[in-house]
């Protein structure tokens, strides 16, 4: 499968600007399955735009509009090529949480394991675990589907119900989040369980339908992926109840959010400043 992505940052401001300067993580990431075949990003006012690979893999690029402005764009259009999944068993035999522990004695791994800015062992996080049953028991594949299937069932996806910077606690007191929210207590759940866990940023494409066009409107999205024995990275999308599959496309990994945010960025002035934002997706074979 083939996919477009059009990935569209607006900033306005209340009045103009000496300088910006801003990194962005737009590319799509090239491994497991994904493939980056075109990829290519304007600014506007123009300003000549670097890149490099951060320790993850992950493709930054970064910019200095050096004038005044008052109004920035970003725009980033990929062509990325998504192959068909990998088998997954329906479960892992029971001593693979041996596997896990071997995977946990590997300082590589070290990241995945322990707690990090947005995906924290909370008490309202320990108290949620303990609700819903949360042990090392069955096997480790098991346990993550209905760690999946849980957060689905326990919190509401309720679009601007949080902000960006919210901690867990927030959606887990109030039962109710973004995808973002889903994806950090997936993370600080598996990571309480001793599973390395990370946070996925992307984008999902939505399957047209009778009532919808094949592009997908605000189409960024957020999930997480479990490090199994035998297995490798596996994904899991709490939002959608889901294993993240052939149309979730991949453009940073990190511990959390706070690793991949697709922008950010400082500028010099006393102005207000407007941030929107427009994704499309589409499917082009």
């Amino acid at each position: 499968m083939h996919y477009t992505i059009r990935h569209l940052t607006h900033f306005r401001y209340s009045q103009p600007i000496r300088e910006s300067y801003m990194e962005v993580r737009k590319r799509p990431r090239s491994d497991d399955g994904q493939r980056c075949l075109e990829f290519n990003l304007t600014v506007s006012p123009e300003a000549r735009v670097h890149s490099y690979t951060d320790p993850l893999g992950n493709t930054v690029h970064h910019f200095d509009v050096a004038k005044l402005h008052e109004d920035l764009r970003v725009t980033a259009v990929s062509l990325v090529e998504r192959a068909a999944l990998k088998t997954i068993p329906e479960r892992l035999p029971a001593d693979a949480w041996i596997g896990i522990d071997r995977l946990a004695e590997d300082f590589g791994n070290w990241d995945w394991l322990h707690p990090s800015h947005f995906a924290q062992p909370t008490d309202s996080l320990r108290a949620f675990a303990e609700e819903c049953k949360l042990t090392r028991r069955d096997d480790p594949l098991t346990i993550l589907h209905e760690i999946n299937k849980t957060l689905h069932a326990s919190l509401a996806y309720v679009p601007k119900s949080t902000r960006v910077d919210s901690p867990i606690d927030e959606c887990l007191q109030n039962r109710k989040g973004v995808c973002q929210d889903f994806a950090h207590i997936f993370i600080a759940l598996a990571r309480h369980l001793r599973i390395p866990c990370r946070y996925v940023s992307g984008h999902l494409f939505h399957r047209p339908t009778k009532e919808s066009s094949s592009i997908a409107e605000d189409a960024s999205h957020a999930w997480a992926e479990a490090l199994l024995p035998e297995l490798g990275w596996i994904g899991f999308d709490p939002a959608n109840n889901s294993p993240a599959g052939q149309n979730h496309i991949r453009i940073a990994v990190g511990r959390d959010y706070a690793d991949v945010p697709p922008s950010r960025g400082i500028f010099k002035g006393t102005a207000e400043s407007d941030l929107s934002v427009h994704v499309d997706v589409g499917a082009v074979s």
